[in-house]
């Protein structure tokens, strides 16, 4: 009896995950047996451990072919879901008229900046999902938006590797300008543009955050953990309850209204340590957040390097 031809829609999640395993620089997946040959041995088998590559170069990002936006999205999953997105445009407004709050108040006039551009944020203004970094840096104050630099690079082939487009997705910091030479926002530095990154949130209403790096971290949850010990666990967002009760975007928001966040590390920080330990620690964090929000993964057993793929 000869095998049946596997059909498009599989080829399409055998390349996701080729390339995505090709992100975290995985040379090489096990062979998973046919059930049809070996079903006890399916039914058991284990992912072994893999084989990575060296660190990307800036110049050969690779991006895949993003979701159709058209697909259908999965039942709610946590009670920002449960609690209603705003209307699309309701919420590209409110957000437009909070940037324009945020540029008359100038909270970054409270420290020392070296900015050209306000970098307030981008993307799907009703995400599932949002990203929070820490600060912009050169490549971001020189076009206004928010990771766009080798950093930023790398977060589009996170994205990418979930079966997300940017566009799906919105993006932001905690501060919105360019500390001088890059530095490490301080914690009064972040306390003093919170409330702008809170308003962000309760407006996009997403299912789950990614908080990208330390200062993000500790600033949504308010602890003094290290990154190490906040990473791969499950943690929650709830903004302070006068602006809760104050802010345009919490109308319609219960006072329990919360949002499950998932810290991982900065790309920045994984570029600069670009080891396999850091590498498998993110996708694992990366893929919590995408069964929390029923995004599916596929299995395969082809290698990243297959003929029809760029090695």
């Amino acid at each position: 009896m000869s095998r049946s031809t596997p059909s498009e829609p599989l080829r399409r999640a055998v390349r996701q995950n080729a390339r995505t395993l090709q992100l975290l620089g995985v040379d090489f997946v096990p062979m998973r047996a046919s059930p049809a040959e070996s079903p006890a041995a399916a039914a058991e088998l284990e992912p072994k451990p893999a084989l990575f590559s060296p660190a990307p170069e800036a110049g050969t990002i690779e991006v895949r072919p993003p979701r159709p936006a058209s697909a259908a999205a999965p039942a709610p999953s946590s009670p920002a879901a449960a609690a209603g997105k705003l209307a699309p445009q309701h919420a590209a407004e409110l957000l437009e008229e909070l940037r324009q709050r945020y540029e008359r108040e100038a909270p970054h006039s409270r420290f020392v900046t070296d900015h050209h551009s306000i970098v307030f944020g981008e993307g799907d203004p009703c995400a599932r999902l949002m990203f929070i970094g820490e600060a912009p840096g050169a490549e971001e104050d020189r076009t206004g938006r928010p990771f766009v630099g080798r950093a930023g690079q790398l977060l589009d082939k996170m994205i990418n590797a979930m079966g997300l487009a940017r566009e799906q997705v919105y993006i932001a910091n905690v501060l919105k300008t360019r500390p001088p030479n890059n530095a490490t926002p301080t914690s009064d530095e972040c306390a003093a543009c919170a409330p702008f990154l809170y308003e962000q949130i309760m407006i996009i209403r997403p299912e789950v955050i990614v908080t990208l790096g330390l200062p993000a971290s500790r600033t949504l949850l308010n602890s003094m953990e290290s990154m190490g010990a906040l990473r791969g666990r499950w943690w929650t967002f709830r903004p302070p309850a006068p602006l809760l009760a104050a802010a345009p975007g919490g109308q319609g928001l219960g006072t329990g209204w919360t949002v499950p966040i998932m810290p991982t590390y900065h790309p920045a920080f994984l570029l600069r340590s670009y080891t396999t330990e850091n590498r498998q620690k993110v996708w694992a964090d990366l893929r919590l957040a995408m069964e929390r929000l029923g995004l599916a993964t596929a299995s395969t057993g082809l290698t990243a390097n297959s003929p029809g793929e760029e090695g």
